[in-house]
């Protein structure tokens, strides 16, 4: 840690140093404060927002495909235009209070797949977050849903419309996508040049699927239809083996861990140190859409592995936010995630007195023991202000939050619906 000034310029940080100028009108004082990077949740679904405290499904789930069936599939399916709206514009003011500045996402709405995408951005880009987006290729609406969902994909890439979005490929996981559909997405993301993003080997049914389908598990089948030669980012990996591990590593894959979401599925425990050490600097974290803190899903994340080992570090953690940060980077083309002149200017100022010396060796600690999104006082993207003083600068969060509760109703109306 270090006393200084930071100069920003337009859009990134010119010069970090003591006594630098700057017109009084663009002054902020942070004397006292912390001032750190941005997080990045380098795995979300944003149009889980509505889905908080929303009636449970006709008959309870007994496992985790039936809970995608009775929940989560019937909820994609009921999203239209304004509810994705909704969900896109809370879940990035809930980011940028929390400190989240970029989100990568992963959007599916069957019934409202053309320009869906466009939607999130425009809603994200008006609070002021930076997003990653690509839409969830699915065999399970037909060929025809599946068809539109490449298209919808293709289409966002290509026409890069929005200053503080990036595209990639989405696909849901391979046990809802047959060969023919892998093909098509490992050869039109490498036409793109964008990664894949792709659910891989979050239960058990997913390496199953693979050895019926092919006689391979999962990863060994994406390879075999070019998904991991786009070097893709993987959710989840709970169920993946030392040799996928290292196939993941040779290719150059990024694996995104989701702590909370595997406990709240019961899914298994991914097998994080092993990626750790096969990946190194390509593990990140995401909240898997519980929300957008990464300080709960870090600190959860650290915990859950203390109780495996004692050797699970707090930098560890942190070093997986770091990481994705890294990989935000990689997408915008400019680097993310340090105070230092020629990084992108996104910038958190906490409200933290630490009671005890904090120094760079022990800021993880500091993390894991003492920071949550209360301390989060003030939040710049991309040079520009989008929170001051605990508020939103670009848009009205009550507002919002109230059209929020009215298309989560008419959501869960269409939702009941739905059969099973």
């Amino acid at each position: 840690m270090r006393r200084a000034d930071v100069l920003v310029e337009e859009d990134r940080i010119a010069e970090v140093g003591a006594g630098l100028s700057a017109p009084e009108a663009q002054r902020f004082d942070a004397e006292g404060a912390l001032v750190m990077p941005g997080n990045v949740c380098g795995h979300t679904h944003l149009y889980s927002v509505l889905a908080r405290g929303m009636p449970p499904p006709p008959r309870a789930p007994r496992n985790f495909p039936e809970i995608l069936r009775f929940i989560w599939w019937r909820l994609d399916r009921a999203l239209d235009e304004p509810s994705i709206r909704s969900s896109g514009l809370i879940g990035a003011i809930d980011a940028l209070k929390a400190g989240t500045t970029t989100l990568i996402d992963h959007h599916a709405s069957p019934s409202c797949i053309e320009g869906s995408l466009d939607l999130l951005a425009e809603e994200l880009s008006r609070a002021g977050v930076r997003g990653v987006l690509c839409y969830e290729v699915t065999d399970r609406n037909g060929r025809d849903g599946r068809d539109e969902g490449v298209r919808e994909n293709v289409r966002f890439a290509r026409e890069g419309r929005w200053p503080l979005m990036r595209a990639m490929f989405g696909a849901h996981a391979g046990f809802t996508l047959d060969d023919e559909s892998l093909d098509e997405i490992g050869r039109e993301a490498a036409g793109l040049g964008v990664p894949v993003h792709i659910h891989v080997a979050e239960d058990v049914c997913d390496q199953e699927d693979a050895i019926r389908r092919s006689g391979k598990r999962v990863t060994h089948r994406l390879q075999d239809h070019g998904v991991l030669e786009t070097q893709p980012l993987l959710a989840h990996g709970v169920h993946l083996d030392p040799e996928e591990i290292r196939l993941a590593a040779r290719t150059g894959a990024w694996v995104a861990h989701n702590c909370r979401s595997n406990l709240n599925n019961r899914v298994g425990r991914a097998p994080v140190r092993a990626l750790l050490e096969e990946l190194g600097g390509r593990v990140v974290m995401g909240t898997d859409g519980i929300d957008q803190d990464l300080f709960a899903e870090s600190r959860t994340a650290f915990f859950r592995g203390r109780e495996d080992s004692l050797e699970m570090l707090a930098d560890q953690a942190t070093g997986m936010l770091a990481a994705g940060a890294e990989l935000a980077g990689r997408r915008f083309g400019r680097p993310l995630g340090r105070i230092e002149p020629g990084y992108l200017a996104d910038l958190v100022i906490y409200d933290y007195t630490p009671p005890t010396t904090l120094t760079p060796d022990n800021l993880a600690w500091h993390w894991a023991f003492s920071f949550t999104n209360a301390l989060v006082k003030d939040v710049m993207v991309n040079g520009e202000w989008v929170v001051r003083n605990r508020s939103m600068v670009r848009v009205d969060g009550g507002e919002a939050r109230a059209q929020a509760r009215e298309q989560a109703e008419r959501l869960w109306g269409r939702m009941a619906e739905i059969p099973l």
